[in-house]
């Protein structure tokens, strides 16, 4: 996962992506840590039609990339999912989308740490308990370094990028032999509309598109380069997402409902070893994931706070970042807390991994219906056609996420009563002065005819 926090665009970006790297850039954008967890829990929801719920995300995911591809290069400057909401609903709603954008980055960060904790007590053996007190520390580590200063670049994360896929493929090909028709009956022990339900849960695999957008403006020829760029990334995502559904339905059987599912299989494909691989694997994709959901969220808050300022909303244009997003101690204090509570509760047993990854993932349906139905109305063309079943099937994974859903409408109530300092005086003061240009310009309009006459 790259960077997710809006960029400052106040000049033009120099062309300077090639095709080669922007496509490395979008596939990281997509691929993360969830890939360890996830298709484990859409199997204990789904059961065997649980690759239903991954074919239909695959397809939805090609309609969010040519949505968003347009996004980039229609609102260049708009600051990311905040501008593209904005630009379709207003700026209320562009700010709900953007703290809602923010709940589900610092949500994801314990999710991710208990990712990491789950593959380490699968090796070194330990309860639901261990894997609380491993993920809590794991989270208080990561935000001493990033308190430190500690930030992963680009480079950095196209690196864990590259881990993962070396991984999933090692774990796909070492077990393709093994799968068998056996495994794949009954196919929805739990129901059809169970697969709806598995595909609320895989959506957080599937994030990423929003992130890579404003990238279409380092390209030099955008709309050829994006074409190509978006084509690849599709192809290799839906390969690495369906070999993984396949066969760990297809091998691991009624074992498939884990969630260390990868330890399953890395285990026959490699033997012994395929556990410990699986859990350093884990613990490196843990540490520069979260440290990605740290700086991105960081970045976000400063976005916020940075709008929210009376003297910046008269200029809605301006949707980037003020100067550096290195976390400070209340922001990194508001993830300790939130984190450790959420993983507390865990450990306790009050909520199951499913309910933990339910937080994020509603957040951030919550913030693609937004971008969707704002991109029905200001997009044309085949975006503008491809984001109305888009806003569609998130609408329907949005229905399923059950209690979730008070998430993102606490979030709503929060704005719509707080609403943004200085925004009113601030418009006022914005029309006065738009009314005295009026006025200034007839004035000279009227000399100028005066002298001509």
């Amino acid at each position: 996962m790259i960077d997710t926090a809006p960029r400052r665009a106040a000049a033009p970006v120099t062309p300077h992506l090639t095709t080669s790297r922007g496509t490395a850039l979008y596939i990281g954008a997509l691929l993360g840590p969830g890939l360890l967890l996830l298709p484990g829990l859409a199997v204990t929801v789904a059961g065997p039609a649980s690759v239903l719920a991954w074919i239909g995300l695959l397809i939805l995911s090609a309609l969010f990339a040519t949505v968003f591809a347009a996004f980039g290069l229609r609102f260049r400057s708009a600051g990311g999912v905040i501008g593209y909401v904005t630009a379709g609903l207003g700026p209320r709603a562009g700010r709900v989308t953007g703290w809602c954008f923010l709940a589900g980055v610092v949500a994801g960060a314990p999710v991710v740490c208990l990712i990491g904790a789950s593959y380490v007590t699968e090796l070194t053996g330990g309860g639901r308990l261990a894997r609380a007190g491993i993920g809590a520390l794991l989270l208080l580590a990561l935000l001493a370094l990033a308190r430190g200063g500690l930030r992963s670049g680009a480079a950095a994360q196209l690196l864990l990028v590259a881990l993962l896929i070396v991984v999933v493929t090692v774990a796909v090909a070492g077990t393709a032999g093994s799968v068998r028709a056996a495994n794949w009956t009954p196919f929805a022990p739990h129901g059809w509309l169970a697969v709806a339900h598995a595909a609320a849960i895989l959506m957080l695999s599937f994030v990423g598109w929003e992130a890579v957008a404003p990238l279409t403006t380092a390209f030099r020829d955008p709309a050829r380069q994006l074409t190509r760029v978006v084509a690849i990334a599709v192809a290799v995502t839906s390969a690495l997402y369906l070999g993984l559904a396949v066969v760990t339905v297809g091998v691991l059987g009624s074992r498939a409902a884990t969630i260390v599912p990868l330890a399953g299989l890395l285990q026959r494909a490699i033997g012994p070893a395929g556990t410990a691989a699986a859990a350093v694997a884990a613990v490196v994709l843990t540490l520069g994931s979260v440290n990605a959901y740290i700086s991105g969220g960081a970045a976000m808050a400063a976005h916020l706070a940075h709008r929210a300022r009376p003297a910046d909303s008269a200029r809605p244009e301006s949707g980037g970042v003020p100067g550096a997003t290195r976390p400070g101690p209340a922001f990194l204090v508001a993830v300790a807390g939130s984190g450790l509570l959420l993983i507390s509760l865990y450990g306790v047993g009050v909520v199951s991994p499913a309910s933990l990854v339910t937080i994020p993932t509603t957040l951030f349906l919550a913030v693609y219906l937004g971008c969707m139905v704002s991109a029905v109305r200001v997009l044309r063309g085949p975006a503008r056609v491809a984001a109305v079943p888009a806003t569609a099937a998130v609408a329907v994974m949005l229905a399923c996420c059950g209690w979730g859903l008070a998430l993102p409408a606490l979030v709503a109530v929060a704005v719509a009563v707080l609403g943004q300092p200085g925004q009113r005086p601030q418009l006022l003061a914005r029309h006065h002065q738009v009314a005295d240009a009026q006025q200034r310009q007839h004035r000279r309009m009227a000399r100028a005819s005066q002298l001509q006459q």
